[in-house]
């Protein structure tokens, strides 16, 4: 789910959403990652570039939330796309959108943009966190003719009410600018690590969606005229 073909991902630390089911808790404080330099990064991303290049695929910058360090993440992006000449991602819940600016987004190629939620009292039960950033970035992609696949969690009991899904639909559909969306079963592979970490995994108890419910929520987005996977 980190782009087309083959790809060199960097994770950054640090993110200001807690939500409940992430699989990577452990990226949530930048101070749990380890410093580096973006010319160490290039120089490792410039290791596998033939093959990726070979691949169809590219570099995606993920997190953690990329945005919560723009300057670095910028960077990153820039060189993996003029230096070594790689197809380029962002990987970004959104939320910090007004942090991405119009030369960081010159060099990215897509976003991968979750949107968690339509219901707004879910997103911020979902994420801690209040929609509407990620819905006026999305917006601003849409205007930049940015191209944008759409990720979105199916959480029984959670997020996949039928006018939750077809209120996500709406608004990617009236976007223009999305080219897939991702409609991702909720699993528990990430319980572990909060465990782990002394953290209290608050859907333990909540099962994975049936194969027809997760293609019951790809169809209401198809309906919209999107390629739902």
């Amino acid at each position: 789910m980190d782009g087309p073909g083959t790809r060199f991902v960097t994770f950054l630390a640090g993110c200001p959403l807690t939500c409940l089911y992430c699989h990577n808790p452990d990226t949530w404080r930048m101070r749990a990652g380890r410093r580096t330099s973006a010319d160490d990064v290039i120089a490792e991303a410039a290791k596998c570039r033939r093959f990726i290049a070979a691949s169809g695929g590219g570099a995606t910058v993920s997190g953690g939330e990329p945005l919560l360090q723009p300057v670095f993440a910028g960077e990153l992006l820039h060189r993996l796309k003029h230096e070594l000449g790689l197809h380029t991602a962002l990987d970004t819940s959104g939320f910090l959108g007004a942090r991405a600016t119009d030369a960081l987004l010159r060099d990215v190629d897509l976003v991968l943009l979750d949107v968690k939620s339509w219901d707004r009292e879910t997103y911020r039960r979902v994420t801690g966190r209040p929609l509407e950033p990620t819905l006026d970035f999305a917006r601003r992609l849409a205007d930049l003719g940015k191209e944008v696949h759409l990720r979105f969690v199916l959480v029984p009991g959670l997020t996949d009410a039928r006018e939750n899904v077809e209120g996500v639909a709406a608004f990617a559909g009236s976007l223009g600018n999305v080219s897939r969306v991702d409609v991702l079963p909720f699993h528990k592979l990430g319980e572990a690590k909060w465990r782990a970490l002394g953290m209290d995994f608050t859907l333990h108890g909540t099962p994975s969606p049936t194969a027809d419910r997760t293609a019951a929520a790809r169809a209401v987005f198809e309906a919209r005229g999107l390629t739902a996977v």
